[in-house]
């Protein structure tokens, strides 16, 4: 019955969720400003460093108390916050939610492991203190349906605070860039990814636009059909050529692989 409950809830939050009050357009490496709240779901993960926080991750708001992120991005020896609602992190604009997280409220994929990231698995789910506020500048983040494969150059979108080139500064405003999903067939040859992309993964971008060190455990948002955003991955590696190496697109954790266990950790907690 439990569980008949929590599946009712995902699908009442579904119907509410993907739909920015303020629609996005068409820095991320060679992105642009984003349109300020356009992308509601999108949060900024801090941790505590000799009293202040600073941004290391994004994430995703998936329900008023959960938020997705990257397994990478996660040291449960380390104290967290989560920030909704922020656009101009060098601004105080009104409109932000500052979260606490507890320690134990911090959920790795079992799988996980840190000494391989293209092993996979680098999914986390983070349980917020207290339910999120929606409203026009904060709301939750669609998931796919389960199973879910992008068509090769489905037009996504990367969203994140990381740096605007390799080993460039952190930008203060949120930065988005289209990124061309590239279908497994072409990521996986031997001259693009080879053998370190693997079919849980999403590729999306590469050469002159991709995510970079900061926009890690942040979303891949695509439209559906019925004008909806989803998040279809959670940003996990770039190449160590650099951001925007060719042939070697931005990868992503796949989210329709990962339905379930979703779907499980939020049960159980």
């Amino acid at each position: 019955m439990f569980q008949l409950l929590v599946a009712l809830l995902l699908v009442a939050l579904a119907a509410g969720c993907g739909k920015p009050v303020y629609s996005p357009v068409t820095r991320v490496v060679n992105g642009e400003d984003a349109v300020p709240y356009s992308w509601p779901w999108q949060i900024s993960l801090q941790y505590e460093k000799d009293g202040a926080f600073h941004h290391t991750c994004g994430g995703s708001l998936i329900a008023p108390d959960w938020v997705m992120t990257a397994a990478h991005c996660i040291n449960k020896l380390r104290t967290y916050q989560v920030v909704l609602g922020e656009y101009d992190r060098a601004a105080v604009e009104g409109g932000e939610q500052v979260i606490p997280i507890n320690s134990d409220d911090l959920f790795v994929h079992e799988k996980w492991n840190a000494n391989c990231v293209s092993c996979g698995n680098d999914i986390a789910l983070i349980k917020l203190s207290r339910s999120a506020q929606l409203n026009d500048k904060v709301q939750l983040g669609c998931l796919p349906p389960s199973g879910f494969i992008l068509p090769n150059e489905a037009p996504c979108y990367i969203s994140g605070w990381g740096r605007l080139y390799t080993n460039g500064p952190l930008p203060d405003k949120l930065q988005q860039a289209l990124l061309p999903v590239v279908d497994y067939e072409h990521c996986s040859k031997w001259d693009w990814w080879g053998i370190s992309v693997k079919t849980t993964m999403v590729c999306a971008g590469g050469d002159i636009r991709s995510g970079c060190n900061g926009d890690s455990g942040g979303p891949l948002n695509c439209q559906a059909d019925d004008g909806s955003w989803q998040v279809h991955g959670i940003a996990s590696f770039v190449s160590s050529l650099g951001c925007n190496a060719q042939k070697k697109p931005t990868v992503f954790t796949r989210v329709s692989a990962f339905n379930d266990w979703v779907e499980k950790i939020m049960a159980e907690n």
